[in-house]
């Protein structure tokens, strides 16, 4: 794959991990269209890195559809895609969190990933070459009360390794990622309101620091890249050590800093 001829297209490309693995993609050559429901937001991204903007919303199959005909008449195939359109969940007890609200996280973050893979990745398959990304989270490895983001997210994972089987032998390369608590925009947000506590999203980590946008984005163009050509089917998980750190507290926590 040539970077400077390859196309990377980026759903959920305006804001986020989404903006951060445009920005990689594009300091590594990559022709990238930022895809978003917020268009007016893409565009910014995309004018800091000579791509091109494309509004999208991945809960609707029909404008998936359109989107991947559109970036190829104007950007030519599309090698690689990066599945990052997603939105977060208040953390609710089944009691009181709204099916409405249960609905839209499975609608967006597990049937659009699902719509956009399809949509790409069998132009792909046609082709006989391609790489997808699909960003999920340690919520989807792990029990938490995040009884739709965590089980929409654990789908995404199965389905990464569903689809890396299934299109495996016609050269495209399914994978993922999966985010631990990352210092995205919103969680900054979160943060500042008073919303998130800082120190607990920092201790439960083996480095004892959260994760930057910009790190995720590394894995991502790195899966994405051939360095990565003998890799398919695998959930990477960009935690800062979160997984292997939280059944320490059992144990009365972890060690600290050898001196």
């Amino acid at each position: 794959m040539n970077q400077g001829n390859a196309v990377a297209v980026v759903t959920g490309g305006a804001s986020g991990i989404g903006a951060a693995c445009c920005l990689e993609l594009a300091r590594r050559g990559y022709k990238v269209a930022v895809a978003d429901i917020d268009e007016a937001t893409a565009a910014q991204v995309a004018s800091q890195i000579n791509g091109v903007a494309f509004a999208v919303d991945v809960a609707d199959e029909i404008s998936v559809e359109a989107l991947a005909q559109r970036v190829e008449r104007a950007l030519g195939p599309v090698d690689i895609l990066v599945n990052s359109a997603g939105v977060i969940q208040v953390p609710l007890s089944p009691e009181t969190l709204p099916m409405s609200s249960w609905d839209l996280v499975v609608r967006v973050d597990q049937r659009g990933t699902y719509v956009a893979c399809l949509a790409f990745g069998r132009r792909m398959a046609i082709r006989g070459s391609g790489s997808i990304v699909n960003i999920a989270s340690i919520a989807g490895m792990r029990s938490m009360p995040l009884h739709s983001y965590a089980p929409a997210k654990a789908a995404v994972i199965a389905m990464t390794e569903c689809l890396a089987a299934e299109w495996g032998r016609s050269g495209v390369r399914v994978n993922a990622v999966s985010p631990g608590y990352t210092r995205t925009p919103a969680l900054q947000a979160a943060i500042d309101r008073g919303q998130r506590d800082v120190a607990a999203l920092e201790d439960n980590s083996a480095l004892g620091r959260m994760v930057e946008p910009e790190e995720i984005a590394k894995a991502v163009a790195f899966l994405a890249c051939a360095d990565a050509a003998a890799i398919t089917g695998v959930n990477l998980p960009v935690d800062a050590g979160w997984l292997v750190a939280t059944s320490w507290q059992t144990y009365k926590g972890l060690p600290g800093k050898r001196v």
